[in-house]
């Protein structure tokens, strides 16, 4: 069972302190010795535009011992056309910074960084930037509207796209991606500790980051633990560059103890002491995802293994109620207990999922080719809170969940209920409901019934039972046989995953749609 990656969350959100413009120290180039740093940007990222504001003091005072290369993260779609995530206002902020970098190389960092100060607004501030940053705001102009700047992003697109650069900023240090800490001093460490032979004076006078100790406690009966805990430590040392670990593991004394004593429930877990107050800058990026426990405070992680559970797979009886494995009642429902079910279809969504939407819009052309073969079921992610269920799009999911689920309950017969959920589909944010049945067979007064009647609650509360059954949280999830996991949004995925596990299954020899390249795949968690 994978564990979900939470902390990636975490890492994605962090803030950062940023600088005010000045100038780079001019060199005749860099040294021999010199350091290839290279940094892959969206200029429009508030991410990228960050990690620009506080490298540059660090190539202040490194200078000709640092290599230093700026590139874009943007897709050309046609030779002089690009999209960038942040649209047309990036692309022409990329390029514009391109065109100074070519105009005058010892200069463009303080263009980009003055652009950084307000870069929301970065093909207003151009001009005022270039006039700063003393740059023939003219030549500027002529590059960045003219072919020479859509060059120059063609080919530092091409750049990033061979450094394999998908995310802002991705950060690569003599040729291998950094992850440590984003602060000037940061930097200052990295960078000096990648230049080999003479080093210069600021080398030696980098200030030890501040020391932070943390506890992390796991389950070396955990056989996804013990990775998930590793990259956990190795992204945690970008927030804390002066971080150290004790292991603790679950099934000694002391770790059961700390288990105890702290009152959580699942592992790996993070436990910082006090002092991760000696390091404001870190604490700050992560405080929202801490919870205090005794004299710690745990860092959420999304962690999912119960230490003290069944374990579904090792043979032993770990709850000491002679039952074994998939004997014991809480494995009966885990994917590796569940029984084989030849010809059966499980997607588990959210009804406002964009992806979860295309997903069930798939099932259209796959219920078609398989006409009948195949025994499908929609399961819904929420879960029950108090009188009333809580789902990631709001109060208005829940109420379309339901509605959904009174359509399959009231109208299976040859999946009658997809008439409505592919016209609910098509304007799925739209609250008028209504317009989706009448005509199609499907009585508004049944759904209107069922919603408001007390059936249709508890049909989501036992309906969600299956997506909790198997830890699922991310719509759509896809269950071949009940209980082969996979993800997809298109028909032809849904067949080919069915069809590895149902040798001679009817339609089976049919290629169905596959991916839509214009669009991009990924789910709601």
């Amino acid at each position: 069972m994978k564990l979900r990656m939470a902390w990636m969350v975490i890492l994605l959100a962090l803030a950062f302190a940023a600088f005010s413009c000045g100038e780079i120290t001019e060199t005749a180039g860099p040294a021999p010795n010199a350091v290839k740093v290279e940094f892959y940007v969206m200029s429009q990222c508030p991410y990228g535009v960050q990690v620009e504001n506080t490298v540059k003091p660090a190539l202040d005072q490194l200078g000709k011992y640092v290599d230093f290369h700026l590139d874009y993260i943007v897709t050309e779609t046609e030779p002089g056309t690009f999209k960038s995530l942040h649209g047309p206002s990036e692309v022409a902020g990329n390029i514009a910074q391109l065109c100074a970098k070519k105009i005058s190389p010892d200069k463009y960092m303080d263009f980009v960084l003055c652009q950084n100060k307000t870069y929301r607004k970065i093909t207003e501030n151009r001009e005022q930037c270039a006039q700063q940053a003393g740059i023939d705001a003219a030549a500027l102009t002529e590059c960045a509207d003219g072919e020479e700047g859509k060059t120059l992003l063609s080919e530092s697109a091409k750049r990033a796209q061979a450094a394999k650069a998908k995310g802002s900023p991705t950060i690569l240090v003599a040729g291998k991606p950094y992850r440590g800490g984003r602060r000037t001093d940061d930097f200052l460490r990295a960078f000096c500790d990648a230049i080999e032979g003479d080093r210069p004076e600021a080398c030696a006078n980098i200030p030890p980051p501040p020391k932070v100790t943390a506890v992390l406690l796991n389950d070396k009966r955990c056989n996804e633990c013990g990775p998930m805990a590793k990259k956990i430590q190795s992204n945690l040392k970008g927030v804390f560059p002066g971080l150290e670990v004790k292991e603790i593991d679950y099934t000694t004394p002391e770790g059961k103890a700390l288990y105890e004593k702290t009152g959580i429930r699942f592992l790996p877990a993070v436990l910082l002491d006090q002092s991760v107050s000696n390091d404001p800058e870190g604490e700050k990026r992560v405080r929202r995802y801490l919870t205090p426990r005794g004299d710690y405070k745990e860092l959420k992680i999304g962690a999912k293994f119960d230490p003290t559970a069944e374990i579904c797979d090792n043979g032993t009886d770990d709850t000491g109620n002679g039952k074994i494995d998939c004997e014991d009642p809480t494995c009966k429902q885990s994917l590796l207990c569940r029984k084989e079910i030849p010809g059966r279809l499980d997607v588990f969504v959210m009804s406002q999922c964009p992806f979860g939407v295309k997903a069930l819009d798939a099932m259209e052309e796959v219920l078609d080719n398989f006409k009948g073969g195949i025994d499908f079921h929609i399961n819904y992610i929420a879960s029950k809170q108090g009188d009333g269920f809580k789902s990631l799009h709001g109060q208005p999911e829940v109420d379309e969940n339901i509605r959904q689920l009174c359509a399959i309950e009231h109208y299976p017969k040859d999946h009658k209920y997809m008439d409505y959920i592919l016209c609910r589909n098509k304007d799925y944010r739209n609250d008028q409901w209504q317009s989706c049945t009448g005509e199609n067979g499907i009585k508004t007064a049944v759904i209107e019934k069922c919603l408001t009647g007390g059936e249709g609650e508890r049909l989501l509360e036992e309906n969600i039972k299956a997506a909790e059954a198997v830890n699922v949280t991310a719509s759509p999830t896809w269950l071949a046989n009940n209980k082969h996991k996979f993800s997809g949004i298109d028909a032809e995925t849904v067949r080919k995953n069915l069809c590895d596990r149902n040798e001679g299954l009817t339609g089976c020899e049919n290629t169905l749609s596959g991916p839509d390249r214009r669009s991009r795949g990924g789910s709601c968690k």
